[in-house]
C-alpha cells in the first residue's frame, strides 16, 4: 500500500468547465478516505485522475514516491471498483477474478492461490464456478472487489460501488467493506454522493462542492463542527435547521426567542440547529422555548421526526432554497420514538443551546 497525494490539482474541460479546482490533499498509507458531495462536485473526476482515466490540467498526483501524471493506468499499480461491476458475462467468477493476474502472465499456481484466497476472504469461494448472471447484486459486487483485491495494488479506488444495491444490501455491504479494509489495510479512496456511507465508512471525509474542497475531517467533526453552511446542510439527515438571528448582550435573538451565546461576537448570524438539538420542554414557556405547531410526524421506530413551525422564527433557506413544498420553511426535530402529536397541535421544545452552531450570514463560514 502507498500514500496518495494531490498537489494543486485542477481539471478544466475543453468547454471551460472546471471540474476540480486546485485540489491539495494527502491520503495516508492504509487510510480509508471518502470523497463526498452532490452530483457534479468533481469527486469522480478526481478519482479518475488518480486512475489515469482523466488527464490533469495542472498540478501533481503522486502514488507512493512516484509522480504519476504521465503514467498510463496499467503502470500506476492501483485497482478500481466501478459502480456497474464491469464483470465479463461469459466468464466464470473464478475467471473474472483471475483476469488481471492472467494479463500479468503470472504462473497458474500463483493465480489460483490468489483467487481462492480473495474468494475465501469475501465469502464467495463456493460461487467460483458460476457466471455473473447467476449472482445477486451483492455477490457481483464482491466479485468486482475480489478482482481488484487479487492484484495486491498500492491503492483501491472505488466509484459509487454500492449505489446499484437495494437499501438493506447496501447496509450489509458497508459493514463488509469496513471489515475488509480493517483486515487488508490497503489505502482506499472511495467516492459517494451518500453522506451516510461517507460517515460510516471513512477514516476521514472530504466534502466537495463545485470542484472545491469545503472541509476535510473525521466524520464526527464534520457533523458537530461543520466549516460552513454547505457542509452543515449536506452532512446529516435530516439536514441542519437554519434560522436568522442577531447576537447582542451575550445571547442570540432569533425572532422572539432568546438563546444563550456567551462569547459570541455581536452582529447578525445564521443559527444552525441539528434536529436532535431540540428536546421536549418540561418547564412550560420561556425565552428559549419554541411553541411548535405540528405539521407532520414521521414514525421511525426508535425515533420520531417532528416537522413543525415556530411562530416568528425567521427560517433561512440554506439547504433547499428552491423548495416550494408544503413543508418549506418548516423546522425538524428528532424526538424519542414514543412521541405522538396530531397535526396542528402545539408542543413546546427547548433548544440544547450549547450545541448550536453560528455562521456568517454573508459567507456561510462558521464563526
Amino acid at each position: 500500500m502507498a500514500a496518495v497525494g494531490f498537489e494543486q490539482v485542477t481539471k478544466r474541460f475543453d468547454d471551460g468547465t472546471v471540474a476540480v479546482d486546485e485540489l491539495s490533499l494527502d491520503v495516508g498509507e492504509g487510510e480509508f478516505l471518502i470523497l463526498v458531495g452532490p452530483s457534479g462536485c468533481g469527486k469522480t473526476t478526481a478519482l479518475r485522475m488518480v486512475a489515469g482515466l482523466e488527464e490533469i490540467t495542472t498540478g501533481t498526483i503522486s502514488i507512493g514516491e512516484r509522480v504519476v501524471n504521465d503514467l498510463p493506468p496499467m503502470q500506476r499499480d492501483i485497482a478500481m471498483v466501478f459502480q456497474n461491476y464491469a464483470l465479463y458475462p461469459h466468464m466464470s467468477v473464478e475467471d473474472n477474478i483471475a483476469f488481471p493476474l492472467q494479463q500479468q502472465k503470472l504462473k497458474r499456481a500463483e493465480v489460483r492461490m490468489r483467487v481462492h484466497e480473495a474468494a475465501k476472504l469475501l465469502a464467495i469461494d463456493e460461487l467460483l464456478h458460476r457466471k455473473p448472471r447467476e449472482l445477486s447484486g451483492g455477490q457481483r459486487q464482491r466479485v468486482a472487489i475480489g478482482r481488484a483485491l487479487v492484484r495486491r495494488p498500492q491503492a483501491f479506488l472505488m466509484d459509487e460501488p454500492l449505489s446499484n444495491l437495494d437499501a438493506k444490501l447496501r447496509v450489509q455491504m458497508r459493514a463488509e467493506l469496513l471489515s475488509l479494509h480493517q483486515r487488508v489495510g490497503i489505502t482506499t479512496i472511495y467516492v459517494t454522493h451518500d453522506q451516510t456511507e461517507a460517515m460510516t465508512l471513512g477514516d476521514r471525509v472530504v466534502v466537495l462542492d463545485k470542484g472545491v474542497v469545503q472541509q476535510v475531517d473525521v466524520p464526527e467533526q464534520l457533523y458537530r463542527r461543520p466549516a460552513n453552511t454547505f457542509v452543515a446542510s449536506f452532512i446529516g439527515s435530516p439536514a441542519m435547521n437554519f434560522l436568522h438571528g442577531e447576537v447582542r448582550d451575550g445571547a442570540v435573538h432569533v425572532g422572539p426567542y432568546v438563546l444563550p451565546a456567551a462569547g459570541a461576537r455581536a452582529g447578525r448570524v445564521l443559527v444552525g440547529l441539528r434536529p436532535e438539538d431540540f428536546v421536549l420542554s418540561s418547564n412550560g414557556d420561556g425565552p428559549g422555548v419554541f411553541p411548535a405547531r405540528v405539521e407532520i410526524t414521521e414514525q421511525l421506530g426508535p425515533e420520531v421526526l417532528l416537522h413543525f413551525r415556530a411562530e416568528g422564527a425567521p427560517v433561512a433557506d440554506i439547504a433547499a432554497p428552491e423548495d416550494a413544498s408544503e413543508l418549506a420553511n418548516a423546522l425538524v426535530a428528532r424526538l424519542d420514538g414514543g412521541f405522538q402529536a396530531a397535526r396542528g397541535e402545539i408542543v413546546r421544545l427547548v433548544v440544547r443551546h450549547e450545541r448550536m452552531r453560528l455562521f456568517d450570514p454573508e459567507t456561510g463560514v462558521a464563526l
